[in-house]
């Protein structure tokens, strides 16, 4: 199935280049740009960045691959990271992964049944400080508890 990036997509995406003297330092927003479109980075979004940005395709999915951030596979209508890094993991990081894998019965890289939860142990996230942390899609919950990541689960049905 063919991609094409939506006319308000292509242009935020050239607004992008119009920041870097080369079309190429785009890639991580146009991949973010076609991951929101998407849903996902597939193999077709992987090739329509590149032709946006002229680039080789193989460029782009180095990109794509490397960033945790991007979905390389079908993700759920939310998303949740939770970091399970040096200070995430000594402050409770591991029990609010297990109880979140506990309650949705899905695992690293899984989605549930009903497309609502995607989950993902994550390595770092920038938030040491206020460890532990998770991600559900763009919103960032510090110095969490178990149960208060049960209970923001409960607002996302």
């Amino acid at each position: 199935m063919a991609f094409e990036f939506t006319q308000e997509n292509v242009a935020r995406i050239e607004a992008e280049t119009k920041k870097y003297p080369s079309k190429k330092s785009a890639v991580m927003k146009a991949l973010y740009i076609g991951q929101e479109q998407n849903g996902w980075v597939s193999n077709e979004v992987i090739k329509a960045v590149a032709d946006r940005l002229e680039i080789t395709p193989e460029e782009a999915l180095g990109v794509a691959t490397f960033y945790t951030m991007y979905h390389k596979k079908p993700a759920g209508k939310y998303h949740l990271q939770v970091c399970t890094n040096v200070s995430c993991m000594l402050r409770g990081g591991y029990e609010i992964y297990d109880a979140i894998r506990e309650k949705l019965g899905i695992t690293n890289g899984e989605v549930t049944d009903d497309g609502v939860f995607s989950l993902e142990e994550v390595e770092c996230m920038g938030a040491c400080g206020g460890a532990p942390m998770m991600a559900v899609n763009e919103d960032f919950f510090e110095n969490l508890t178990k149960e208060e990541a049960l209970r923001i689960l409960e607002t996302k049905k």
